[in-house]
């Protein structure tokens, strides 16, 4: 009997033990931080030993003891781990951090990571390149305007017509630069580079669409999509804009969009325009008389690829006016009437946009 006690308290403290370990061996492959995004730039250079990777990856933090990540890589035969320059984050554990040491890494510590948002014109996305690389934004938009580049491009990309090279137009390319975000190998990026990557994601979004397109005038559509994208601020109410645009297209009357009329003249939407700027004609001023019927000359910003959807496929109304409030809510009314008594009511409550 006394034989028997003393194995089972053997067995009662190996379980305790294993309990133990597997314990330690928990806490210490898990993140150390599992709610933490940061990013941590973590260099391995050539020649390191197991025991100085891990010393590293301890100072920045990313894991608990160099010494148990000696141990695992020992244990579970981790031998090759690649030089290279990585991104860790705290939320990793000791699992991912290995492998990708083991994977190596495609992280460039040069590159340049670009976001160009929908909605922004082709001005305000060569000021985001001159800030970030080494390309001005003189250099970027004559690069744009580049009548023998354009031709190249119209030549390899299906969505691309003469239409762009209208001389009225201000940068030939807007509209068919693909809002999102990219990145490139470092500073020294061409305008090339950049503008033929935008114009492949820009295939990419439109090809599932590419036969309606194609059965229709591309750079009208584009051109609406870019007016609805500054219009609206969610897609049913770009929908019932386009709508409401062809209506008065139809009605044979002019689209009278502000929007348009600020880019015409290269104003900030920062407060009310004139009525002489409403009364100057400008290919792009769909508030002018003379613009009766017309779209602008080409689009006034890149839209994104549900502006391009709107104004694809409309939702149908029978309205001819709309107008925003400060908060972004559309009226839509049928008649010039019914459209100032809301604007006026819109101002009596303090709701109007400026």
């Amino acid at each position: 009997m006394k034989k028997m006690r003393i194995v089972a308290f053997i067995a009662f403290v190996l379980g305790l033990l294993c309990i133990a370990l597997f314990a330690v061996y928990t806490y210490q492959v898990s993140p150390v931080d599992k709610n933490s995004d940061a990013s941590y730039e973590v260099v391995i250079e050539s020649g390191m030993s197991r025991s100085e990777i891990g010393d590293l990856l301890e100072d920045k933090g990313l894991i608990r003891s160099a010494f148990f990540f000696k141990v695992y890589c020992v244990v579970n035969g981790n031998q090759n781990l690649k030089a290279a320059t990585y991104l860790f984050s705290k939320n990793m554990s000791m699992d991912e951090i290995v492998e990708s040491l083991e994977e190596g890494s495609t992280h460039n510590p040069n590159a340049v990571r670009l976001t160009f948002h929908e909605g922004r014109s082709v001005k305000d996305y060569a000021s985001l390149i001159e800030e970030n690389t080494n390309i001005t934004a003189a250099e970027f938009l004559a690069k744009v305007n580049d009548v023998t580049y354009l031709n190249t491009l119209i030549d390899k990309y299906w969505f691309l017509t003469d239409d762009i090279l209208n001389d009225e137009i201000y940068y030939k390319l807007e509209g068919y630069l693909a809002p999102d975000t990219y990145e490139f190998i470092s500073s020294e990026v061409t305008s090339e580079q950049i503008i033929e990557t935008m114009l492949d994601q820009e295939s990419v979004l439109l090809e599932p669409y590419q036969d309606e397109l194609q059965g229709s005038n591309i750079h009208e559509i584009i051109t609406m999509a870019s007016v609805v994208e500054q219009e609206g601020i969610n897609d049913d109410d770009r929908k019932m804009i386009a709508g409401v645009f062809y209506n008065r297209l139809n009605a044979n009357m002019n689209m009278g969009s502000d929007v348009t009329t600020y880019y015409a003249f290269n104003e900030e939407m920062t407060g009310d325009l004139t009525s002489e700027m409403f009364a100057t004609y400008n290919p792009y001023n769909t508030r002018s008389a003379e613009m009766v019927g017309r779209l602008p000359v080409g689009p006034i910003c890149n839209p994104s690829i549900n502006s391009i959807i709107a104004a694809l496929s409309p939702t149908e109304n029978d309205y001819l006016y709309f107008v925003a409030d400060k908060n972004g809510n559309i009226y839509y009314t049928r008649s010039s009437a019914e459209h100032e008594s809301k604007v006026a009511e819109l101002k009596e409550n303090g709701e109007w946009i400026w």
